[in-house]
């Protein structure tokens, strides 16, 4: 029992050495990948599709467009918009007691008419923000009558995909890093500022986090170096992940002739932050996504859009608790993907069917994207959904390739194991049954064995076919370590082959039925051992039958014997097993089933078998064979 429990270990571990490698292979390798950035295209695309495929949102009452677009270019006729016509703008737009308006137009360079009232305007009311761009190339100031504090820069940050998912809200000045006091804020948290600070919240620093802003307790998930998908992202500072707001029109856009010519009701501004910018194709000022739908440009998003986004992205989470969006630690992504990557090998070995192997990767890719999807859209969280999805599909396929080739080799294993199951229960008939039906027909033939003996020749063969019976029962249910003699003797096969072949030579020599062996006056053996590393139990099944069918042939067919050698010698590298005997010699050239076998042994042991006579008489029957190391001891 316990040997059969260790033989179970020993196949399965063989299994999964064979099976796990590969896998095992697959995952390093889509782990290297990720490591030096070659998934961050795949990533990006599972994470702009379950951004997109998120139910729809509400539109954020709380910000509001003003935008330029075509229409207002054709009714003030001159583009760009002058000064004149966005200082009559803000003027309005202050009527309906904004908290804070975003001036998302770059005013280094006064556009006549309305310079001076554009000054004017922008230094009298505090709460209208400007905008500048300080990262290179193509840097660009803000309205001179901007304040410090009235300024945010507008720069936004692509990926290598060329979108734009990230938002950058503070950085150290370009021109001056080294002194904080002249670090640089962008628009919109400029904007989110002005709007908390009117419900008496400030920003403060991150306690879990000290490189980070913290609102109302709450801390910014910055982006770090391998933030979610990315690797060896450097913003320069701090920057967010953009939790676009799932909707067609996220926030109300209203024209600027609109506002011009009050069509605008009071409610719809009051309190609110106001973004001012362009949406229009000829500014130039569009941005690629296909995280979030939009109504006009697939794909695309004006600049303002982007900001506003960045805005109502942290006022929902300061206030509606609407996640922004965080990742894991890497040790985190890292299990999360091994886990993943193991998944098939162990759905391969349970399953133990190519199909229902198929169906499980199946079944576990769309439960891996359904948890990305689902804690994306509750929780914010991005996880790593591509090298997962990766290496499952990779695994799964392969390991269903793997389970189609043991298929076959299972089905070639079988027509293998009954043709050997035949030979051998030949061979077993062969060397017990056939020699007492011999002996019972010859004396018949003959007539000179009495009634009562030959009654019991013919129970002993009843007995003896009774014990095959019985004896391949146990081979079909996997008692495959053992080996029956045709004297009815039962050999464990794990014990040493010397061991057994001095079994088989006294069980073989001590059987009734075999008139030659009682001429017998001399008996030699001696079976030099084997490492057991250089033989199977297969082997040793083959061998001891070997030894038995030579030693039946000599009680036989050696006519007048009086010696027999039996004899198993080791010598550089080789091992020689023969029978000898002084008997009367080969009388017939016909090549019977045992030669056959013998050849076959001796052909599956890449040796030599030969049946020669000898000089002046006798018979040799030798097997030779070079020692080899086997794989196996099945």
């Amino acid at each position: 029992m316990r040997r059969r429990i260790w033989n179970r270990i020993d196949k399965e571990s063989k299994l999964w050495f064979r099976a796990a490698p590969p896998g095992m292979f697959v995952l390093v390798v889509v782990i290297l990948m990720r490591m030096a950035g070659g998934m961050q295209s795949l990533e990006f695309m599972f994470f702009d599709a379950m951004l997109y495929l998120r139910p729809p949102e509400q539109v954020d009452e709380r910000v509001v467009i003003v935008g330029i677009d075509a229409k207002d270019i054709e009714s003030v006729n001159q583009y760009p918009i002058p000064d004149g016509n966005i200082a009559e703008l803000l003027t309005k737009l202050q009527t309906y007691k904004p908290r804070a308006i975003g001036l998302d137009l770059f005013k280094n360079v006064p556009i006549q008419p309305g310079g001076e009232e554009l000054a004017r305007v922008l230094k009298e009311n505090t709460n209208i923000i400007g905008i500048e761009k300080i990262l290179p190339p193509g840097e660009v100031a803000a309205h001179r009558s901007f304040s410090s504090e009235q300024v945010g820069f507008a720069d936004l940050l692509n990926d290598e995909d060329s979108k734009f998912r990230r938002y950058l809200l503070y950085t150290p000045d370009p021109r001056n890093p080294q002194n904080p006091e002249k670090d640089k804020y962008s628009l919109a948290l400029r904007l989110v500022t002005r709007y908390l600070r009117a419900e008496g919240t400030s920003l403060e620093t991150g306690i879990n986090d000290p490189d980070t802003i913290m609102i109302r307790g709450k801390e910014l998930p910055q982006i770090s170096s391998h933030f979610g998908g990315y690797v060896d992202v450097n913003d320069g500072g701090l920057s967010i992940l953009i939790n676009f707001r799932n909707n067609p029109q996220p926030f109300r856009v209203i024209s600027l002739r609109d506002v011009l010519s009050g069509k605008i009701g009071s409610e719809l501004l009051r309190d609110r932050i106001i973004l001012v910018g362009n949406r229009n194709m000829s500014a130039g000022d569009i941005f690629y996504t296909s995280a979030v739908p939009t109504q006009k440009l697939k794909g695309q998003i004006y600049g303002v859009e982007y900001h506003a986004h960045a805005v109502s992205e942290i006022l929902s989470y300061v206030i509606d608790n609407r996640p922004m969006l965080h990742s894991w630690e890497d040790s985190g992504e890292y299990i999360w993907i091994i886990f993943w990557g193991l998944m098939p090998i162990a759905l391969g070995r349970l399953t133990q069917s190519v199909w229902k192997n198929l169906l499980s990767v199946c079944v576990a890719i769309i439960c891996l994207v359904t948890v990305g999807y689902v804690m994306l859209w509750l929780w914010g969280m991005w996880i790593p959904i591509a090298p997962s999805f990766l290496v499952l599909a990779v695994n799964g396929v392969g390991l269903s390739a793997f389970a189609f080739y043991q298929h076959d080799k299972f089905l070639q294993s079988q027509i293998k194991e009954r043709q050997h199951t035949i030979e051998y229960t030949f061979d077993v008939i062969h060397n017990g049954p056939l020699q007492t039906l011999a002996y019972g027909l010859r004396h018949m033939h003959a007539k000179d064995i009495p009634y009562e003996q030959l009654i019991r020749e013919f129970e002993k063969l009843n007995q003896e076919i009774r014990e095959i019976s019985e004896f391949l029962k146990l081979e079909a249910i996997g008692e495959k370590e053992v080996l029956l003699l045709g004297s009815g003797l039962i050999l464990d096969l794990n014990r040493p082959l010397h061991d057994l072949l001095y079994e088989v030579y006294s069980s073989t020599l001590e059987r009734k039925g075999f008139e030659y062996f009682e001429t017998l006056k001399v008996k030699v053996r001696d079976f030099d051992p084997i490492d057991e590393k250089y033989l199977n139990k297969k082997q040793k099944r083959g061998i001891c039958l070997f030894l038995e069918e030579a030693l039946c042939n000599v009680g036989k067919h050696a006519q007048g014997v009086k010696r027999v050698q039996a004899l198993g010698a080791y010598s550089a590298n080789q091992y020689k097993l023969w029978v000898k005997d002084n008997g009367a010699g080969i009388q017939s050239c016909l090549e019977n089933k045992g030669t056959k076998n013998s050849k076959a042994l001796a052909k599956r042991l890449k040796g030599n078998f030969r049946r020669e006579p000898l000089s002046p008489r006798g018979t040799i029957c030798e097997l030779s064979w070079t020692l080899r190391k086997v794989m196996s001891n099945e």
